[in-house]
This record gives structure tokens, sequence and C-alpha cells, in this order.
């Protein structure tokens, strides 16, 4: 049995430059569209991003091993190369990181690499990588219950 796609609409404030980060800085396709909305191919998900009139204000966040984390936020959980040749695309592309590129939890179960960075509309994106895919969800033995 395959695993299902996700599907997850988010608001964004230009439509054009949602399409050009989309695209052109991660590789994404398109699929239909409309005047107020844009469907992309996220790795197989897909993603509904909908034009809205103002921004959603104030960012929400939550201390992550040491990180600012934005509460709201997607992403993709990358194979380790694909993770590194993203990192490196989106610093030859002179992209911000809202978080840098960075190992997290190191030494611990749930040791990943991961980088965060935001979309033209202020939209969080974390891409994350762990050297040990059966780690994903693994928990502390004081976490397993």
């Amino acid at each position: 049995m395959s695993t299902p796609a996700f599907h997850l609409a988010f608001p964004v404030l230009d439509i054009e430059a949602t399409r050009r980060f989309y695209v052109e800085v991660l590789g994404c396709r398109v699929g239909r569209f409309a005047e107020r909305w844009i469907d992309f191919d996220f790795a197989g998900h897909q993603l509904s991003a909908h034009r809205i009139e103002v921004g959603e204000g104030e960012v929400s966040t939550n201390l992550v091993d040491g990180d600012n984390v934005p509460v709201r936020h997607f992403g993709l959980i990358l194979e380790w190369d694909a993770w590194h040749a993203l990192r490196d695309r989106l610093r030859a592309s002179g992209q911000t990181f809202l978080i840098e590129p960075h190992v997290r939890f190191r030494g611990e179960v749930g040791e990943q690499s991961t980088m965060f960075l935001l979309d033209p509309s202020g939209n969080a994106l974390e891409f994350k990588s762990f050297r040990d895919p059966s780690r994903v969800f693994a928990r502390e033995e004081s976490n397993a219950r």
C-alpha cells in the first residue's frame, strides 16, 4: 500500500511571487490554478496557496533546542543527501534563513538536520533530515508513554 499524500491549503499575499518561490526556488511543479489560488506538487503532496488581502499578524513561536520555532509551519523530511543539496541550492540562490541550517538534538534519539525559511507571504517552511530515517518517530524512553 502506498503512503497517502497530504493536502495543505495556506494563505499567501501574492500569487505570482508565491509561484516563483515554489517553482524556481523549491523546484515544485504547478498544478491547477485560478486568479486567487494555485496548487503545487510538493514532493507528491498537494499544496494550495490561496490569496488573502492582509497578513495574519504576529508569528507565535516555541523554543525548541534553543531555536524560536514558528508554531505554524510545514515542510518535508528529506533524505540526507537531498537535504544537503537543497541547503546548498538555497544558500547559492541567496535565500535568507529564518533558522540557519544546523543539527538539532545532537547526540539524542531525535538528532536531525533542520533549516527554516519563509515564503514570500511569510509562511514558515521547515526542511529536515535524519541520518537514520528510522528515527523520525523515535522517542527517548522517558517520553515513551
